[in-house]
């Protein structure tokens, strides 16, 4: 047993993206209480844990969006997933996104950031983008984003490179601007002049801000972004985090609108793509292991400029500092990954109840339709959590009648956990056939710290609500 952990502790260190899954079904209760061997933990204790960092945010007036909720949950320290949700201040829009690091958490902190506000001024009209540009230079600052439980800053440093870069994407924007311009290419443009910038601010360092934007451009995050604007769904994807709708049936049960695509070895359009793009000699170095390069799980990511720059810029840049084992084995033809986003666009309904957004560390556990399943039941159950309060004066006995049955309905689903995100990660960690077990999530709770990357990634999760008679009212 003590070969055993060792060569998988070896395996988790050394592999940019360990898929947490695979080992959690060979692993055996007894393999688990022989390294967890620690005292109980009590249900209040689990759910002071699940409760550390989730977070609601309620939206007024007339939006598309009524609220979200968000949660998190480590498994690596630090914490290698980040999120950020946004109100466009020049804009209508709304943004949720969920990032996911690996060698580090570097990349993805930066990105987490930086990106919302990307997309936020490729989405502005020319003349509003304008006026924002002078007062980004000026130092009046008009606000672009209101974002929410953000508590992440940059150093000082950074945060002057980072303006530089962001007044040059602006200027670009508009020197380009077209009238009739495609809110899918627009996001696509802000993913890619991002990471184009993090490249450039690596390489053209100086000083100590050299190992600074070099570390961030060696570590990597995929990443999953959702736009909405009144109807209008925009889903930006590279990696391996999910970003599901979920749609009520007909019959009183809910479907899942899968509105991301994976990009790892699963996703056969996704290995054709990279095999098409270097020469047939490479097929079987390309992608081995079922990683890219033999090394890297997610097939698109931000960062990770040791799989996108030339060997000689690596040489001279990167090797002085990290050492020559940085180059991968077989690098012929790079860059051999992309930070394009995939883009799925999808027109709000009236059925479309809730969007959910998460890191792999959820979907490595459950599926996305159960998913949807849970979040739809906590949708019934969680309305029995406060006391009963009429919507408005003057109901129809009927329409009470009505809500005293819903209610009496949702009492047999009432949830421990106000919070959906919450909700999705006690029931990932412990749900069975038969209910939630608590042992179970008490036993992956108390994993040494040494050894819990082996069994469960970070977890992300956002859950955004839809305003129904907003969508059924909407021009």
């Amino acid at each position: 047993m003590v070969l055993r952990i060792s060569v998988l502790k070896h395996f988790a260190k050394n592999s940019y993206k360990f898929k947490v899954k695979n080992i959690w079904n060979n692993v055996d209760e007894t393999y688990i209480r022989s390294y967890a061997n620690l005292s109980r933990l009590s249900p209040q204790e689990v759910t002071d844990i699940l409760k550390m960092n989730e977070f609601t945010k309620e939206f007024e007036g007339s939006n598309s969006i009524k609220s979200y909720d968000s949660n998190q949950l480590a498994s690596n320290n630090p914490i290698e997933d980040t999120r950020s949700e946004a109100k466009c201040l020049l804009t209508n829009g709304i943004l949720f996104g969920i990032f996911d690091g690996h060698g580090g958490n570097a990349c993805a902190q930066v990105v987490c950031k930086r990106l919302l506000s990307y997309i936020a001024v490729s989405l502005t009209s020319s003349n509003i983008l304008q006026t924002f540009l002078e007062s980004l230079i000026s130092g009046k600052n008009l606000e672009l984003l209101e974002t929410f439980n953000d508590k992440t800053k940059f150093i000082n440093e950074l945060n002057e490179i980072y303006k530089t870069s962001f007044i040059d994407f602006i200027k670009y924007i508009l020197t380009n601007y077209k009238k009739e311009f495609q809110v899918q290419t627009a996001i696509e443009n802000a993913f890619l002049r991002l990471d184009n910038d993090i490249s450039d601010e690596a390489l053209n360092a100086k000083g100590k801000n050299i190992i600074r934007t070099l570390s961030i451009a060696m570590s990597g995050a995929v990443a999953a972004v959702a736009h909405i604007d009144g109807p209008h769904l925009h889903v930006a994807n590279v990696g391996d985090c999910q970003v599901v709708l979920g749609v009520a049936s007909e019959n009183n049960g809910w479907l899942a609108k899968m509105m991301s695509v994976e990009h790892n070895t699963d996703n056969h359009a996704e290995v054709e793509r990279i095999f098409s793009e270097h020469p047939a000699n490479e097929r079987s170095t390309v992608i081995k292991m079922e990683r890219l390069l033999g090394q890297l799980a997610p097939l698109r990511s931000l960062g990770d400029f040791r799989y996108k720059w030339s060997s000689e810029v690596l040489n001279e840049k990167v090797v002085p500092f990290y050492g020559e084992n940085v180059i991968p084995p077989d690098y012929y033809t790079p860059p051999y990954l992309t930070a394009k986003p995939e883009i799925k666009y999808h027109k709000l309904r009236p059925q479309d109840k809730f969007l959910i957004i998460a890191s792999d560390g959820l979907w490595d556990l459950i599926s996305p339709l159960e998913a949807v399943r849970l979040v739809g039941e906590h949708m019934s159950g969680k309305v029995t959590l406060s006391p009963l309060r009429l919507p408005q004066k003057n109901m129809k006995l009927s329409d009470i009648n009505k809500m005293l049955l819903q209610r009496k309905e949702g009492l047999k689903k009432k949830p421990l956990d106000a919070n959906a995100a919450t909700h999705l990660i006690r029931n990932a960690l412990g749900g069975t056939e038969y209910g939630i077990d608590h042992v179970k999530i008490s036993k992956i709770l108390t994993l040494p710290s040494e050894v819990v990357r082996l069994f469960r990634d970070d977890i992300t999760v956002t859950v955004a609500y839809m305003d129904s008679e907003f969508l059924r009212h909407y021009p």
